[in-house]
């Protein structure tokens, strides 16, 4: 019997790829928009991918709304989810689908837990900076006081911003780029601390395995020792029976 939360993991398995594929496409108009500022045919063409690409996240948001087993509590715990695709402010936030991507790549790597820090320290880094230097410079650039006005000071302010270095020398004077400076803040201090909890996690479990194992071959040492005192005991029996017998002593009372 099929139930509603089989049905949901069944299509977010189905749609992982597709949807990392739409991510990348929206990063790509984002940049382009952004970065390159096309006009006529090139601005038309970025504005349509935005478009469809933003209409795929809403229906993919929709329809596992309506695949959910209790919708309220589905919606409730999914709130992030609706800002991310009702909100033009945090619009940007939506290529944090391309997580997807490195959960996938994660699986080439295989289970080696220092596979999984590198690849999730590297793509999640390069991805939270590469998005919030886009979001900021939009947001900031052409501002009258504004001090990031083109990608290279956005680069080097979202890396300083990440690492929570904050020189100080670039700052968002935009409520905007403000919010955008929070979250990559959060986001940084988050990544540092799940690396973090992940390896605290692997060597507490390396511990336990190696005292494990040591008990193991404790045990099983113990064991062979025992079998062999039996042993002994039982050949010194047997040969002191011989010796009584050969000797024609009586058997023990």
């Amino acid at each position: 019997m099929t139930t509603p939360q089989n049905t949901m993991e069944k299509w977010e398995r189905r749609t992982e790829w597709p949807l990392a594929g739409v991510a990348l496409l929206f990063l790509a108009a984002y940049a382009v928009d952004v970065l390159i500022r096309p006009h006529g045919t090139g601005a038309d063409i970025t504005r349509a991918v935005t478009a469809v690409s933003w209409s795929l996240f809403i229906a993919d948001y929709l329809v596992r709304l309506g695949l959910a087993r209790n919708r309220w509590r589905w919606f409730y715990r999914h709130l992030f989810d609706l800002a991310i695709v009702v909100l033009p402010l945090l619009r940007p936030l939506q290529l944090l689908r391309l997580v997807t991507l490195i959960t996938v790549m994660q699986r080439a790597v295989g289970n080696a837990i220092r596979g999984r820090v590198v690849m999730y320290t590297v793509a999640g880094a390069v991805l939270l900076v590469f998005v919030a230097s886009l979001a900021v410079l939009e947001s900031e650039r052409g501002q009258p006081e504004a001090h990031i006005t083109h990608f290279g000071q956005a680069l080097w302010w979202s890396i300083t911003t990440i690492t929570t270095v904050g020189y100080g020398d670039l700052t968002p004077v935009t409520a905007t780029g403000r919010v955008i400076a929070v979250l990559l803040m959060i986001g940084g201090i988050s990544l540092v601390g799940s690396i973090t909890a992940t390896l605290a996690s692997w060597i507490v479990q390396r511990v336990s395995d190696e005292d494990a194992a040591a008990n193991m071959v404790t045990t099983e040492h113990i064991g062979r020792l025992l079998a062999e005192i039996a042993d002994l005991r039982g050949e010194i029996a047997q040969m002191r029976e011989e010796g009584r017998r050969s000797s024609g002593q009586p058997p023990p009372a």
